[in-house]
C-alpha cells in the first residue's frame, strides 16, 4: 500500500484535530501534531527540546530551523517513514512547506486540505472550547466529555484555556490570515491544495474531506 502523506489548515477552532484524527483512523497513518510534538521533545531531554523550551519559557516564537529539525527527526520513526501521516500545525509558512518538500524527497506532500470556516463560526466555537489539559484532546459545551469534565481518552481535567477569549481568538485569527495567505498560493501554484468547506457536523465534513482525498490520490 501506498503511504499517503497530507497536511491540514485551518483557522483555529475551524475543526483541524478532529479531523486529523478521523482521517488517521481512516488511512491508517500517524497523526503529527506540532502541539504533541512540542511536548514530548520538551518532555525529554534531547538537545534540540532544551532548544525549544528556552524559546517556549521566554515567550518567545520557536525560530523555523528549530521547528524544522523536529519534524525532520519525527518524520524518521518508522511509522511515518513507512506509512505517511496527517500533518497539523506544520507547515505554517513557505519557507517551512520548502524545507517539507526536502525533508520528503523523493517523495512529496499529496494533497494540502483547507478547512474553510467562516471566522464569525471559530469565534463561536472557540470561546466554548474545552481542553484535556493533559493530553490537548479538544472538547466543548456542546460536546463535553461522559463524565465529570475529566478527559474520555486519558482522564486528565478539561478545562477552558486561559487565552479562548474573544479578544487573543480575533488577534490570533488575523495573525492565521496573514501568515498562512502566501502558503496557501504557494501550495496552489503546485497544485497540492484543496479546500474544503468545514462547515457542519463533524461527520459530514469527515465526508467532504474524504471526497477531496481520495479523488485527489486517484490521479496519483
Amino acid at each position: 500500500m501506498l503511504a499517503t502523506r497530507l497536511v491540514i489548515l485551518g483557522k483555529q477552532g475551524a475543526g483541524k484535530g478532529t479531523q486529523a484524527i478521523r482521517l488517521c483512523d481512516y488511512f491508517g497513518v500517524p497523526r503529527i501534531s506540532t502541539g504533541d510534538m512540542f511536548r514530548q521533545f520538551m518532555k525529554g531531554e534531547s538537545e534540540i527540546g532544551e532548544r525549544a523550551r528556552k524559546y517556549v519559557e521566554a515567550g518567545d516564537l520557536v525560530p523555523d530551523e528549530v521547528v524544522n529539525e523536529m519534524v525532520r527527526e519525527r518524520l524518521t520513526e518508522l511509522d511515518a517513514a513507512d506509512h505517511g501521516f496527517v500533518m497539523e500545525g506544520f507547515p505554517r509558512n513557505v519557507p517551512q512547506a520548502e524545507a517539507l518538500d526536502d525533508m520528503l524527497a523523493p517523495h512529496h506532500v499529496d494533497l494540502v486540505v483547507e478547512l474553510d470556516v467562516p471566522t464569525g463560526v471559530v469565534l463561536r466555537r472557540l470561546a466554548s472550547r474545552r481542553v484535556c489539559s493533559h493530553c490537548g484532546f479538544n472538547y466543548s459545551v456542546d460536546a463535553p466529555p461522559k463524565a465529570n469534565w475529566t478527559c474520555d481518552q486519558c482522564g486528565g481535567a478539561v478545562v477552558q484555556r486561559e487565552d479562548d477569549t474573544e479578544e487573543v481568538i480575533s488577534r490570533r485569527l488575523e495573525q492565521y490570515d496573514k501568515q498562512t495567505a502566501p502558503l496557501v498560493a504557494w501550495y496552489l501554484t503546485t497544485d497540492r491544495l484543496a479546500a474544503v468547506d468545514g462547515e457542519g457536523d463533524p461527520d459530514t465534513v469527515t465526508r467532504r474531506l474524504l471526497r477531496a482525498i481520495e479523488g485527489r490520490l486517484a490521479r496519483k
